[in-house]
């Protein structure tokens, strides 16, 4: 699906973006171009929705952390920007629900399964959420890293400062086959983590 304003506003986004964090897009032939997608970036600046978004041409909605949608005015810009509130804390059927809506209707689905950003720069442990939706539904999931956000906008720190940031789009990942859904969603997890964070050593 298109989205008319975005790929308006997307090339002066993405010069600023180039000017201000060095931005470089890596691998963006590996972004599908239709059907339901799950993308799973490693989570290192409040930016990095937007940055991750620059080169899908698609509808791309967003799972957010509840506590977001406390604070006025944000609740406000991130629920026009596509996303919806998730409890990390526990279990939330709403929010899956909502998921499985979007991702049965073929859209795009971003899920940091890190559930917050990263303190010193190095990918945690990944929450299973996303990767049980890709099994369950038969979705593929495509890892991507970023590297440099958390030198030029670390936890603690108002505004970023300029940097250079690398992003790189891996090779979908399908979910495989198997009798026990917990184990293939582990699986496609451990998976997903092992692209990113080879790709993130490798540019560190």
């Amino acid at each position: 699906m298109r989205t008319p304003l975005l790929d308006l506003a997307r090339p002066a986004l993405r010069a600023f973006c180039r000017a201000y964090f060095g931005l470089e897009l890596r691998g963006v032939e590996h972004i599908p171009a239709s059907g339901p997608l799950i993308v799973t970036p490693n989570h290192q600046t409040y930016a990095d929705p937007p940055l991750v978004s620059l080169p899908i041409r698609r509808r791309v909605y967003y799972m957010a952390w509840s506590r977001l949608f406390d604070v006025p005015g944000l609740a406000w810009t991130i629920r026009r920007l596509r996303a919806f509130p998730v409890q990390m804390e526990a279990s939330d059927a709403r929010a899956t629900r909502e998921a499985v809506r979007l991702l049965q209707a073929g859209h795009v689905l971003m899920i940091f399964p890190e559930g917050e950003r990263s303190r010193d720069g190095a990918v945690g442990r990944f929450k299973p959420g996303a990767f049980r939706l890709a099994v369950s539904l038969g979705v593929p999931v495509l890892p991507v890293t970023i590297s440099g956000g958390h030198a030029s906008w670390p936890p603690g720190r108002a505004l970023p400062r300029t940097g250079r940031i690398t992003i790189t789009y891996h090779p979908p990942l399908a979910p495989e086959p198997g009798d026990d859904p917990r184990e293939a969603a582990r699986r496609l997890g451990a998976r997903a983590q092992a692209a990113i964070v080879s790709a993130l050593r490798a540019l560190d």
